[in-house]
């Protein structure tokens, strides 16, 4: 039995029964509709800065609107995405959809939206790791052009085996002159890759330090080239790892700490130390970042110019980072840049001991070099690392030694940065903010504690988001805005992911940047003031606001200037 519509009631329902949209029933609904979106719009953390943007602000805002409509429908295709998905197929490499961007960072660098992202004022860099933050061709260069470096592993036998090179362990560092009585090669630098000596019976014995040169133009794998390309394989987590999905976040927190040990051993000595900060400086400025306050958690191990002996305290790597900082600013590209400071930041998982070391030498280096240190904080993995209840002896014979000495180091926290929901890791975001937190990392779980949101909001505590990392700790399946490519990469892909951010949303989050930012040390009845008052107030960062507002107008300017011609219009986006 069937229940058809015929054709003559379908025309009887079409002519009297079926409301048109302009039907006075369908039309409340719509108002209804509106002031509902309305009232949501009202509660977004952008809402204010939209409201006050300037006229030719608003005409920037509706030219990028209309650039990102255009290259979604022409260029982020699902065409793309096959093509993509065929192509890394045919490497070896499965992706699901949301990777898209990630996997194409090219085409993203080719589209009119990076070129207006990277030209945008964004700010501060509020939530940055120090060995995770330059090009690695350029410092696998410079480290391999540095006189007296060496390579070591304490594999037995050496890293004979690609399961050796992909897992074991690898130390490059300044070890000075490596012969021995005049005589060239102490040890033959080919036995680290499992090779035999010119006697023929040597084996490589683990922690012996070969010639870094040699040792590259003896790789197995395509000598001095192949050597680099393995070496960077050490240091960054491969776009493999970011997206193959058997593997969970234990395991690429696993590779994270792997690569950070690679990094860290390179970037100890006084002259590569000095060529990254150069250029970590240069490309945060040509990014449009102004202020950037970077985390570091290195254990003693500096070594000076033409030195094998560790320093014993931070006070000859601090000293380089002045010195850099103020010869950079000397300079023109350097001119428009605010400056940087350091959050000392200790590993979770580390003991008591370790940590009051860490704490103790934390507070030493802050008498020393008050102006570079502007807060403190614990890394690593929260669910393999000890909870913030667990750390709160140390935390608090930190608080108390900092009153003791004087010096204000307050505490940025990495908090909920879990899929959890009541367990202890998720709890770390209760204990953040009632250890004082001024700012908290990753924040991932808040969402799921409406009381938490309330306190952040009441308290003004500014939630360092990281979407990137987020996916690939696999805390969110996709994130459509993914991509490797330092701050104009992760806003572009932003703009183009989320319809609601637009250039407006942007601008939004750089403003947040500066107003959060640690520029001085302030008590914490300062550090709210001076949020609260925003550019309305009298001191440093009122300015640095007043700065970022003018360069964000220029900005708009060219905007305009650039695509007004072809996208420009009076109406809002």
């Amino acid at each position: 039995m069937t229940n058809q519509i015929t054709d003559s009631e379908w025309a009887d329902i079409l002519a009297h029964e079926l409301p048109s949209q302009n039907d006075p029933i369908l039309q409340k609904y719509h108002a209804a509709r509106t002031a509902l979106v309305a009232e949501e719009q009202k509660q977004r953390s952008d809402a204010i800065f939209r409201q006050s943007l300037s006229p030719l602000a608003r005409k920037a805002c509706t030219i990028v609107s209309r650039i990102r409509s255009q290259e979604k429908s022409e260029i982020w295709t699902p065409d793309l995405e096959e093509q993509l998905a065929r192509k890394e197929e045919n490497n070896g490499i499965i992706i699901h959809p949301g990777m898209m961007f990630t996997l194409a960072k090219e085409t993203m660098e080719s589209t009119k939206l990076w070129k207006i992202v990277r030209k945008m004022p964004k700010g501060a860099l509020l939530h940055s790791h120090c060995d995770a933050m330059v090009d690695f061709d350029f410092l696998l260069a410079v480290v391999l052009e540095t006189e007296g470096m060496g390579i070591a592993t304490p594999e037995k036998g050496g890293l004979g085996s690609e399961e050796r090179r992909r897992e074991g362990g690898v130390v490059v560092k300044y070890v000075g002159d490596l012969t021995e009585g005049g005589k060239k090669g102490k040890v033959d630098a080919k036995l680290i890759w499992g090779g035999k000596g010119d006697e023929g019976g040597e084996v490589y014995e683990p922690g012996t330090f070969v010639n870094l040169v040699e040792a590259a133009d003896a790789f197995p794998q395509g000598g001095r080239q192949g050597f680099l390309k393995w070496l960077k394989s050490r240091c960054i987590l491969s776009q493999t790892d970011a997206i193959e999905q058997r593997h969970g976040s234990a395991e690429i927190w696993r590779k994270f700490m792997g690569c950070f040990e690679v990094i860290g051993s390179m970037l100890h000595y006084e002259p590569i130390w000095r060529r990254f900060l150069r250029k970590l400086l240069e490309q945060l400025v040509e990014d449009g970042v102004y202020w950037v306050e970077v985390r570091f958690a290195w254990p003693l191990g500096y070594c000076r110019l033409n030195s094998t002996v560790p320093e014993p305290d931070y006070t000859a790597m601090f000293t380089v980072i002045e010195e850099e900082v103020a010869a950079f600013k000397r300079t023109p590209l350097g001119a428009p840049f605010w400056g940087l400071r350091m959050i000392w930041t200790t590993v979770r998982a580390f003991g008591p001991r370790t940590i009051i070391q860490s704490m103790n030498d934390c507070i030493a280096t802050k008498l020393s070099f008050p102006h570079l240190i502007a807060g403190y904080d614990l890394v690593g993995p929260e669910d393999a690392g000890r909870h913030l209840t667990d750390l709160l002896p140390e935390l608090f014979w930190f608080k108390k030694q900092c009153a003791a000495e004087g010096v204000e180091i307050p505490l940025f926290l990495h908090a909920g940065e879990t899929l959890g929901d009541g367990d202890a890791v998720d709890h770390n975001l209760f204990d953040a903010l009632l250890l004082g937190a001024r700012r908290i990392g990753h924040g991932f779980s808040l969402y799921k504690h409406p009381q938490l949101i309330k306190a952040v909001k009441d308290k003004r505590v500014l939630i360092e988001s990281c979407p990137i990392s987020n996916e690939v700790l696999r805390l969110t399946g996709e994130y459509h805005a993914a991509s490797f490519a330092g701050a104009a990469g992760e806003r572009c892909a932003a703009l183009q992911g989320w319809e609601n951010l637009g250039l407006a949303g942007l601008g939004s989050l750089a403003e947040n940047s500066v107003r959060w930012a640690a520029f001085e040390d302030q008590t914490a009845d300062e550090w709210a003031r001076d949020v609260r008052e925003a550019s309305m107030g009298g001191g440093v960062k009122a300015e640095r606001l007043r700065q970022w507002a003018t360069e964000w107008e220029k900005f708009c300017v060219w905007v305009v200037d650039e695509y007004g011609d072809e996208y420009g219009g009076d109406e809002e986006a």
